[in-house]
């Protein structure tokens, strides 16, 4: 209600002085201040953005492309490799390869859901212990295309993937023990405050 009254006292003010309203112009440069001080407003509401995080992403994108082009490459296309796959040998072999490799992806999955923020280094040896068994995996590859009727090597072969399937589970059964150990600790401590 009150700025109801404050409107019409001003509309009044308006009215009983239409002479001095109409009259006056506003004063030389008025138009130049006015136009700076609008284009002020919009320089610093204006967000300058940088092509760079785009750029970065983009080469992100582009790396992990070729990386897994590389990859793919290397193990399903190139012909003459100096490897050789259990499905190469038979289809049943195939069928035993493709079972292990779920497996392991399986594995590798719940290692990787596992939280290791608080030791940095584990998860570094973790992965080297990794990378150091899928190397010994690499050199029963090339053995076998070497010797690929060699029950000795096939079955090598299949126990490198049986012993890494009962590691990494051993890991991932060890690391939920320390998580669930750790949380019942941060449980334990909340209940004592």
């Amino acid at each position: 209600m009150k700025n109801s009254m404050d409107m019409k006292s001003i509309e009044d003010i308006i009215r009983n002085n239409k002479d001095f309203f109409e009259d006056a112009e506003p004063s030389t440069g008025h138009l130049e201040r006015f136009n700076r001080k609008l284009e002020k407003r919009f320089q610093v509401n204006t967000i300058k953005r940088s092509i760079v995080p785009y750029l970065l992403k983009a080469a992100v994108v582009t790396l992990l492309i070729t990386l897994s082009s590389l990859w793919t490459w290397d193990h399903f296309i190139r012909t003459g490799s100096s490897r050789m796959t259990l499905g190469q040998v038979s289809p049943q072999y195939k069928e035993v390869e493709n079972y292990y490799v779920h497996q392991v992806n399986l594995m590798e999955g719940e290692i990787v859901n596992v939280d290791l923020k608080n030791n940095p280094a584990q998860k570094t040896m973790l992965m080297k212990e990794m990378k150091s068994m899928d190397s010994t995996y690499v050199s029963l590859q090339k053995e076998l295309k070497t010797n690929p009727n060699d029950e000795r090597i096939i079955n090598a072969m299949i126990e490198h993937y049986q012993t890494k399937l009962e590691v990494m589970s051993y890991i991932v059964n060890q690391l939920k023990t320390i998580r669930n150990d750790n949380q019942n600790k941060k449980e334990n401590e909340k209940v004592k405050l």
